[in-house]
């Protein structure tokens, strides 16, 4: 039986009180109810008194089943006539390599950087101001940016088709089973190494090879077409196809295909500032009242400044701002939540369109890489104006100093363990 129905707060996220609802809705006694299964559960804040509306089915006298999905289904490589190379394990690394064994196709996993296990400890040094692995980090290893950064699993666009089946693989390897029935899933950055680990033992189990620390520094064509990698160790991979799953900060694969003459494209990006706030004001601001059994608030930004797009980006509810650089040189910074998201900071990207008429002519000898290295030019200035703190600090202003254009004489407690230089960001960023 379907029942779809709106509660208060502590009815919807207390699982005693929700069953005791439902079963209610449902005109049943408890001991014919043989299972609960949410469908689908969404936080409605936008009056002052807030509802939460959930779809759930209720089982009366009738088995439940043991997944409301038809797992998928990997069928066996081990001697199958064709294999296609796929660089970076990344979610599109990982799921491209799902999606071969689905069709009886082996999939070659190339890695630059290290598995989780290993990729945890580069991360560590790296906050502690320790040392960066540059193919090893909050970027390169195994599950790519992604799974230490948030894990959030939906998406803005419109255009990209229901994605109902990626969170049931997530699921199907380890995932809990709130990300089938949240409005807003996530996963989060302290439960998604273990999914990807299940991930890639499946690709290994099903006769998949799966190679870590194997940077390729090239590509093998024959006959104008793509059919093997270089690696920096020296190794020669074969297969019939290469998938290239490298991510955008991997610049070096860029530059490589311009060696090869691929045609490549120059295109607009979006550049800006990670902005942190205590968890609390955003709770406040979005519930107009102490947050209790709801999850931590979000937001979302979009507005027109001059005929041009400024917007939040991969809003981080109860998170933390980390070090995503790959270069010592260069300062990027990145967000992410754990999957309780009870941090006691919030933070999200504030950016703006950059076109590619907006890059600098100087630039323009860089061809479709022009873009790339005006990104590299303004990472090299956010580290230079951090030069005085510790190796991976990052400068900072508060946000109504930079607003009124103004030098930081103090800056706020903040997530960011490597710290905070006070710097006029105001002056420098473009």
């Amino acid at each position: 039986m379907l029942i779809q129905t709106t509660l208060s707060p502590h009815d919807a996220f207390d699982a005693s009180r929700l069953r005791r609802r439902l079963i209610e809705l449902a005109h049943a006694d408890e001991a014919s109810v043989t299972g609960l299964r949410l469908v689908s559960r969404s936080v409605d804040a936008r009056q002052r008194n807030i509802k939460v509306n959930v779809k759930a089915q209720v089982y009366v006298n009738e088995p439940m089943p043991d997944v409301a999905y038809e797992a998928p289904r990997y069928r066996d490589v081990h001697g199958a006539r064709h294999s296609v190379i796929i660089v970076g394990s990344g979610p599109a690394g990982l799921f491209a390599a799902l999606h071969l064994l689905e069709n009886g196709v082996k999939p070659i996993v190339l890695e630059r950087g290290n598995d989780v296990t290993e990729r945890k400890r580069d991360i560590a040094a790296l906050c502690r101001n320790i040392e960066l692995n540059s193919d090893s980090n909050y970027c390169f290893g195994e599950g790519g940016a992604g799974t230490f950064s948030d894990g959030k699993l939906y998406t803005r666009s419109n255009k990209r088709g229901d994605i109902s089946r990626v969170l049931q693989i997530f699921h199907h390897h380890g995932a809990a089973d709130n990300i089938l029935y949240e409005a807003h899933p996530h996963i989060g950055s302290d439960k998604l190494p273990a999914i990807v680990k299940h991930i890639r033992q499946t690709i290994i189990d099903c006769g998949g090879e799966f190679h870590s620390k194997t940077r390729v520094t090239d590509i093998i064509i024959r006959e104008q077409r793509a059919v093997g990698c270089v690696t920096a160790q020296g190794g020669e991979y074969i297969a019939d196809a290469v998938v290239l799953a490298t991510g955008h900060s991997a610049h070096d694969i860029y530059r490589m295909l311009i060696n090869h003459h691929m045609p490549l494209e120059a295109k607009g990006f979006a550049l800006g500032v990670r902005v942190e706030h205590p968890q609390e004001l955003i709770d406040n601001i979005q519930y107009r009242q102490q947050r209790g059994i709801l999850p931590a608030a979000a937001y979302q930004l979009v507005t027109q400044v001059q005929g041009r797009g400024v917007y939040s980006f991969c809003m981080c509810p109860g998170g933390h701002i980390v070090p995503a650089t790959t270069d010592a040189s260069l300062c990027v910074v990145n967000g992410m939540s754990a999957s309780h998201r009870n941090s006691p900071y919030a933070n999200s990207g504030i950016v703006v369109e950059v076109r590619v008429e907006d890059i600098p002519q100087h630039y323009a000898s860089r061809g479709a890489l022009a873009g790339l290295y005006y990104q590299r030019d303004v990472e090299r200035m956010a580290r230079r104006a951090a030069e005085q703190g510790n190796t991976f600090a990052a400068p900072a202003q508060r946000l109504a100093d930079f607003c009124h254009g103004k030098i930081s004489a103090s800056l706020p407690s903040c997530s960011f363990v490597p710290g905070l230089v006070s710097s006029p960001i105001h002056q420098w960023l473009p």
